[in-house]
């Protein structure tokens, strides 16, 4: 099939528009909403919330009452922050950005809302369900003057940024195939709360399964390491091979990206028998190999063995992830104090 242009746009897609926003100063708290709770990962941002001194939460919008009252059990958050819709706690809170962690076909919704509050968004990948849906964030943003993010937990691993510095000092040649691998045993059999299984298996709203669940970390990384070329041609395959647990949506998908002298093959898949994030970029005279976060394999022409390479340093500034699994909130705030942000 072909693969859905919104795809690509989700893994390839930051709006840079003119920063407006001055009523904070650099060193204050970033006052952010967070938009939804229907998303797993905003359990993984509250809990690191509490040790981020530079972030406040002045709102939760999230119309689910039940939701809304576990979250604030579960986290000790004061009942005054929520709200159930997000219109009335941007217009009662002042926030400096917006968190959102909503299904995915409420992307459009939560930045065209943010756009006329000129308050920047970032969102939890993919960008959008359509193409339609992609444009129209896009049209939002430029109108409002906001900043829309996506947030991709790959952009935080130093072994993704090892192989790009590597791939990019030209001991290896041109980049000549990247073959990258994401994916799980599958949402419901790793356990993923019933709020988010329940859209995460819905096509209308996450656009689709495991193909846009996994595909857009291989559409970022691809095109970060084309720098920024788009491939001439974008060809998946979808299967249902578990049409019992997921009949709605594909569980398993392979996405080819083909450039003049490269390709990319991006293996998604809800039927991995572990957890997996990893990435072969081949040169013309060498692979590297990442290796989870933080590792990386470097095998070079005329050598049978792949060899470990020294870690590469911590990453820093609007590389790091501040939170130890995302960077929720890292990049929004250097946009605030310098206008740019360190996004792949």
């Amino acid at each position: 099939m072909r693969l859905p242009t919104a795809l690509i746009l989700a893994g390839l897609l930051l709006i840079p528009v003119a920063f407006t926003q001055a009523q904070s100063t650099a060193d204050a708290p970033l006052r952010v909403v967070v938009a939804g709770l229907v998303h797993g990962h905003a359990s993984g941002f509250l809990e690191h919330y509490q040790h981020r001194p530079d972030l406040q939460i002045v709102g939760i919008a999230e119309p689910d009452k039940q939701l809304s009252a576990e979250y604030a059990q579960r986290f000790g958050l004061q009942e005054k922050i929520f709200y159930s819709d997000l219109e009335d706690a941007l217009q009662k809170t002042h926030s400096d950005a917006v968190l959102a962690y909503t299904n995915t076909y409420d992307h459009r919704r939560v930045v065209e809302i943010c756009a006329r509050h000129h308050v920047h968004v970032m969102m939890e990948k993919p960008l959008a369900v359509s193409f339609e849906d992609a444009r129209a964030i896009e049209k939002a943003a430029q109108t409002g003057k906001i900043h829309v993010l996506v947030n991709y937990e790959t952009t935080w691993y130093r072994s993704n940024h090892a192989a790009y510095d590597r791939m990019h000092d030209h001991s290896m040649g041109e980049v000549r195939k990247i073959v990258v691998h994401d994916g799980h045993r599958g949402p419901k059999e790793i356990g993923v709360g019933p709020e988010f299984l329940s859209w995460l298996t819905d096509s209308k709203l996450n656009g689709g399964g495991a193909l846009f669940d996994f595909g857009c970390y291989g559409a970022d990384l691809a095109t970060w390491l084309m720098d920024g070329r788009p491939p001439d041609t974008v060809t998946a395959v979808t299967q249902h091979i578990k049409p019992d647990v997921y009949p709605h949506v594909d569980d398993e998908a392979t996405i080819v990206l083909a450039y003049p002298k490269a390709q990319a093959i991006i293996q998604a898949s809800w039927n991995w028998p572990f957890d997996r994030k990893d990435m072969e970029v081949y040169g013309q005279s060498g692979s590297i190999m990442t290796v989870r976060r933080d590792e990386v394999r470097v095998r070079v022409e005329g050598d049978e063995t792949a060899r470990r390479q020294a870690r590469r340093p911590e990453l820093t500034g609007n590389e790091r992830d501040r939170d130890g699994n995302s960077g929720r909130g890292t990049a929004l705030r250097s946009y605030r104090s310098h206008g740019t942000a360190g996004f792949v």
